[in-house]
Parts: C-alpha cells; sequence; structure tokens
C-alpha cells in the first residue's frame, strides 16, 4: 500500500478523530487528488492499492465532483455537494416561498438581509437563503467539508444558468473558525443576521439520524464550543441570530425572542440590541 507518509502535527484540524485519506478514482485524476491531499494535509492513497485499512473516509476525486466515501458499508455509498441535480435543486426550485420557518426566522419579511452562516456544512441552508435573494458568507472550519462545498459551488458556477450563477454569486465560501470570523468583525463588515446550526451528542433514537448527518458528525464532532460561538454572534450581528434546533431540544440560550417551528426542527431568534432594531417586529 502506497500512502504519503504525514506526522500527527501535519494532520487536518478538527473537533473529529475521523481518519481520511485522498484517492482519485481515475489514472488521470491522480495528480489532482496529490494536490488536494497536500492541500488538505492529509494521507494519499494510490488507486491501484487495496482500499487501505485504519481510515474512516476516503475524499474520493472523480470525474464528476468531489465525494466523501465511508470505508464502513453499514454506513452507505457516497456523499457529495451538488447545486444542480437532486434535492437541492429543488430547493432552488421552490425556494419562492417566504412563509417557510427559515424564511421568517432570518427575517426576510423586513428586506434581504446579509447573512453569515457561521456552521455552514454542506450548504444546504446558505444555498437556501441565497435562493430567497440573502448574500450569504458560509464559513466552515472543517477543511474536508468546506472542500466539499467548494468543489459543488465550483461546479454549479460552470453550469450555464442564469439564474442559478445569479443565485451562486450571493454565496461566499470560508475555511475558518467562525469565532475568529466574527471577533474580526466592526462596523459595515458585521451581519444582518448570523445563522448557527450546531451539532450536538445524540441522544437515544437521535442516533439514528440520515446518514449526511451521520457523516457530518463523524467528520466535524460535536460543537462543544457553541456556547462561545453563540456569545461572539450576539456580540456582531446587527439584527438577530437565529439558532437552528431539534424540535423538542432546549434553547441555546433561554431569551428567545420568537421560535419559527418546521416539522422536524424550529429556529429560534435572539434579537440583538443594534440601534436599527429598536422597531423591529416578526
Amino acid at each position: 500500500m502506497s500512502v504519503t507518509a504525514l506526522t500527527a502535527e501535519s494532520s487536518t484540524q478538527t473537533a473529529s478523530t475521523s481518519r481520511v485519506a485522498v484517492v482519485a478514482a481515475a489514472e488521470s485524476l491522480q495528480l489532482l487528488a496529490r494536490d488536494l491531499a497536500d492541500e488538505l494535509r492529509i494521507p494519499w492513497v494510490d488507486l491501484t492499492t487495496p482500499t487501505p485499512a485504519g481510515f474512516d473516509f476516503l475524499l474520493v476525486v472523480r470525474a464528476d465532483g468531489l465525494a466523501i466515501a465511508p470505508t464502513d458499508p453499514t454506513m452507505g455509498g457516497s456523499l457529495g455537494v451538488d447545486f444542480v441535480h437532486g434535492p437541492t435543486a429543488y430547493r432552488r426550485v421552490a425556494a419562492g416561498g417566504r412563509r417557510q420557518p427559515l424564511a421568517l426566522a432570518i427575517g426576510l419579511k423586513r428586506g434581504r438581509p446579509s447573512v453569515l452562516d457561521a456552521t455552514a456544512g454542506l450548504g444546504r441552508d446558505a444555498f437556501l437563503l441565497a435562493c430567497l435573494g440573502c448574500r450569504v458568507t458560509a464559513v466552515e472550519r472543517s477543511p474536508i467539508l468546506s472542500a466539499l462545498l467548494r468543489d459543488g459551488l465550483e461546479r454549479a458556477r460552470s453550469v450555464d444558468d442564469t439564474k442559478l450563477n445569479a443565485v451562486l454569486e450571493r454565496i461566499a465560501l470560508r475555511q475558518d473558525d467562525s469565532r475568529d470570523v466574527l471577533r474580526a468583525m466592526q462596523g459595515d463588515d458585521a451581519p444582518d443576521v448570523v445563522y448557527v446550526d450546531p451539532m450536538y451528542v445524540p441522544r437515544g433514537k437521535a442516533a439514528l439520524v440520515k446518514k449526511e448527518m451521520r457523516i457530518c458528525r463523524m467528520l466535524v464532532g460535536d460543537d462543544l464550543d457553541a456556547g462561545e460561538l453563540f456569545d461572539a454572534a450576539r456580540t456582531v450581528a446587527r439584527q438577530r441570530v437565529v439558532v437552528k434546533r431539534h424540535r423538542q431540544a432546549a434553547p441555546l440560550a433561554p431569551d428567545v425572542s420568537v421560535s419559527h417551528r418546521g416539522r422536524v426542527v424550529r429556529y429560534d431568534v435572539y434579537v440583538t440590541k443594534g440601534p436599527s432594531n429598536s422597531t423591529m417586529r416578526e
């Protein structure tokens, strides 16, 4: 087996202990795979070798896009980001409803606020908000998830679709720790809304979540610093902080201004104390 040698100090810094290696799906993609492994500072596996032991995931460079594949067959197949086809593309088509809970929580009745998505993940909510007309800064601290999201955005931007391109122009991706990003913002740089979707240790039947969430949790770990992120968000957001929670979960902080509930999740709104909020109403 041929695996590039990397020290522990050069491994990807995330809250997760999952072990990830990069592999090309075809010989012609080997160079791209090695370059990506160098960028992410994780091992590269030669595709001519048997599937290596000791890795939880393989980041697969394919002709049709980047995908993360669990090495445990019981977790199902690979996962990628696709804003052109499938469920995410449908959300683009169906995104006109400003009465949906996320739209109400963000405050779209008051205009089209700028949003910092502090936990972007695979970009589903950031994309939906951009479809609704918001300008979104999507911040993801996991280099692996950020690479998947960047790949999905780049492939979508290559499509000749004027409406889709207009949506994508409203999304800016940053691979960074949102706490640091927020602390560096001030004045006109501050977003109107900070959106937070924390990941927590599953309880009871919540462990049987869909594949996407299981993979993200394994790659990122649990957001044990969500309280610190929330505090930074409340300090910076000019209008409100919106926190996504399971319908039955306790609020992240007790002083919720209003909640908007969906079938499975709810969105807790915390109105901030900036001068622009003196007349804010839901």
